[in-house]
């Protein structure tokens, strides 16, 4: 069934004049319901203001759910019997740094911002309200799912659908009378595993495309961020071993400026990466055969990616630099992750024997 699409500057109606059965968390009316209207409108999540706005879009009182969101921006996409609407609100922006590299950042800063891809998804069948509660929580299953195998940022995961929503709509069964008896009304049959398999897909191409509406995509800047790393921390561990040289601004512009240079270099950037994943999974003991917390003997990954950063930026000659900063632990080498320590070692003491060899 086509569905009918009311548009104004404070909400959006999706109508169906032959009513939903509809299973929702909305601001107004969550749980199982039967309705005409599904409202997102234009509000904080105030309970009066919400109902003032939605009761605009009904003809009768009750016969609607609605939802507060701070953004109306959507999108639609439709796969024969399904279609998914879904709605992006975004406080994060992405800024030049560099001419070569960017940085997420947000005028509300990361404590108060937020980014939430909600979904409003239309089942064009007659379903029953277990069916209805089954698909919002597999809907639910994948959304999570989905964010935890991208393995974003962890300052972007902490922002990330803190406020969300989510409506499973499905058309009313024409057995149901005047009375609206939908617990002894006959419902369509739905093979689950086939339908599970479309609806996972469908979830996971509408979050993508919601990044790239909103065009959000995360670099090693990011990652540094999420690790708590600053570039002039970086710049003033790097200045604690040089010797023999007076440390000026300018050495420390120098010093910062190849910092950045490497952070463009493709190789760099995966092995600082890839470390940092590995840390993650090794800290974290999800590796069952690798327990950092009992000690690192034998364990000489970091040392090896280290040396690794250190000479695809300087060569061989960042070996001796290398092994000095890795055993001074210098300003912010200090205070990093058992394994990052070493890694990122590896980018200062490259960097340090980069400016020196101009």
């Amino acid at each position: 069934m086509k569905l009918n699409i009311i548009k104004k500057d404070y909400g959006i109606c999706i109508n169906n004049p032959n009513h939903f059965l509809a299973f929702s968390d909305f601001t107004v009316s969550d749980g199982i319901d039967i309705v005409e209207n599904v409202n997102i409108v234009k509000a904080k999540d105030e309970f009066n203001s919400t109902t003032k706005k939605a009761e605009v879009f009904n003809r009768s009182q009750g016969s609607y759910i609605a939802q507060a969101s701070e953004s109306l921006d959507y999108f639609e996409n439709s796969y024969d019997d399904l279609t998914i609407f879904t709605f992006m609100a975004n406080d994060v922006v992405i800024e030049d740094f560099t001419r070569d590299l960017k940085v997420a950042n947000s005028p509300k800063g990361f404590r108060d911002a937020r980014i939430n891809l909600s979904h409003v998804i239309y089942i064009d069948r007659s379903l029953s309200p277990k069916d209805l509660l089954r698909i919002f929580k597999i809907v639910t299953s994948i959304k999570a799912k989905t964010f935890a195998d991208w393995a974003l940022p962890l300052h972007i995961q902490n922002i990330l659908n803190t406020d969300d929503f989510l409506a499973i709509l499905a058309n009313i069964p024409q057995s149901v009378d005047d009375n609206l008896d939908i617990n002894n009304a006959e419902y369509d049959d739905i093979d689950f595993d086939e339908f599970k398999t479309r609806l996972e897909e469908a979830v996971e191409i509408s979050l993508e495309d919601a990044f790239k509406k909103l065009e959000l995509t995360f670099g090693i800047l990011d990652y540094f961020v999420s690790e708590g790393i600053l570039i002039g921390d970086l710049v003033d561990a790097g200045m604690e071993l040089v010797y023999d040289v007076e440390v000026t601004q300018e050495l420390k512009d120098k010093m910062k400026a190849q910092i950045l240079k490497s952070l463009t270099d493709v190789n760099v950037v995966a092995l600082l990466v890839g470390a940092m994943r590995i840390e993650q999974d090794l800290t974290g003991s999800r590796i069952r055969e690798v327990n950092l917390n009992e000690g690192k003997n034998n364990f000489f990954t970091d040392e090896v990616l280290g040396m690794a950063i250190a000479n695809n930026i300087a060569g061989t000659k960042a070996a001796f630099n290398f092994k000095r900063y890795k055993e001074a632990e210098p300003g912010i080498i200090y205070g990093l992750p058992p394994l990052l320590d070493d890694v990122f070692a590896g980018l200062i003491a490259g960097c340090v024997s980069k400016i020196f060899e101009e």
